[in-house]
């Protein structure tokens, strides 16, 4: 009888220029899986929360928040992509396609598109990758790059560096039409009556009230989303040499915060929008761990038509996360996240 040990996902050599990963098993979003998430993260968007109003809306049923859209499609890809990263640097270009739904199945794939050795450490490097979630029809529900930093399997391993353009992913959200039959104001007063497109002003800062503690529950829900990270679970791993990872503990998976300041910021900015089109660029710029209470704010950058939308506007917005922390006798506020996104927002002339 043999004992076999096998390990799972890739190393730093293990990236060839050009190679596609079709991430295993996929995931059914299921009423469960929703609910967990969507209250979570404090969305307060009646798209997400009230089937009646997501129904007269023209959506086909309960709309499934950008973010967990995110966790979905970004947690298939890290067996193969990040399962021996030690951090996550930067999201890219990440741009939103077809509505999700309860009951809709995605399925993902990844593309390599770069790798290249630290300068600094030779036994990690950084892998970028464009990372693509379709439905069960095939439709593209999300595309985009990230940059991860990942281990060698063994320091002297040899590592092909280079990188390759990234694919031309067909995408473009998909809306129900405005219809000036359906009586939308009759349903106003289920979201805020600040938070439509004529309400912002560029260069305001918002700064919004609420904040949620992460527990240990961030275990959990990492699980639920099957993320096998080791940086988020193995807490022998890290305790054999605290030095190599962040923190010397287990590290909050960053797709936690970052659907947590969504979810903080929805009440004052994204509670009147029909969905998130595309976040330009983002990163994690400190790490989070259990303890810490998540903060956000909101820096109304720029506004714009809605090609072909005359009943929406584009509000760019750049989204800030923080905490609090303890630094000798003083607090000091942590920025932990930062993303340049874009909502397509109801005008309040069409809607109001």
């Amino acid at each position: 009888m043999a004992i076999i040990r096998r390990h799972h996902g890739h190393f730093l050599e293990d990236f060839p220029l050009g190679a596609v990963f079709r991430h295993k098993r996929g995931k059914t979003v299921t009423d469960g899986l929703f609910t967990i998430f969507t209250d979570f993260s404090m969305t307060t968007n009646p798209l997400s929360k009230n089937l009646r109003y997501a129904r007269a809306y023209g959506f086909d049923g309960l709309v499934v928040h950008p973010g967990l859209v995110m966790l979905v499609v970004f947690s298939q890809s890290v067996e193969d992509v990040s399962e021996n990263a030690r951090a996550n640097l930067e999201y890219i270009d990440m741009r939103f396609g077809v509505p999700v739904y309860i009951g809709d199945t995605l399925e993902s794939e990844t593309r390599v598109l770069g790798v290249k050795v630290s300068s600094r450490d030779p036994s990690l490097g950084v892998v970028h990758v464009q990372t693509t979630g379709r439905n069960q029809d095939g439709k593209v529900v999300l595309t985009f790059q990230r940059k991860v930093q990942v281990w060698k399997r063994s320091p002297d391993a040899v590592v092909t560096e280079g990188e390759v353009a990234p694919e031309e992913i067909p995408v473009s959200l998909e809306l129900p039409p405005y219809d000036p039959k359906r009586n939308y104001r009759e349903l106003a007063h289920l979201s805020s009556d600040q938070t439509y497109f004529e309400d912002f002003n560029p260069g305001d800062v918002l700064e919004h009230s609420r904040g949620r503690v992460i527990t240990t529950d961030h275990i959990m829900l990492t699980g639920i989303l099957d993320n096998t990270s080791q940086v988020h679970c193995n807490q022998w791993m890290i305790d054999q040499q605290p030095d190599r990872f962040v923190g010397g503990q287990l590290i909050v998976f960053g797709g936690i915060p970052f659907n947590l300041c969504l979810g903080i910021s929805s009440a004052d900015v994204g509670d009147n929008a029909l969905a998130d089109v595309r976040y330009a660029t983002g990163r994690h710029t400190a790490p989070s761990f259990a303890g810490d209470t998540v903060f956000a704010s909101s820096e109304i950058r720029d506004k714009r038509d809605f090609p072909g939308r005359p009943d929406l506007g584009v509000l760019g917005v750049i989204l800030r996360g923080h905490k609090f922390a303890k630094k000798g006798d003083q607090i000091e506020k942590v920025e932990i996240f930062y993303l340049e996104r874009e909502l397509a927002v109801k005008r309040r002339s069409h809607y109001a």
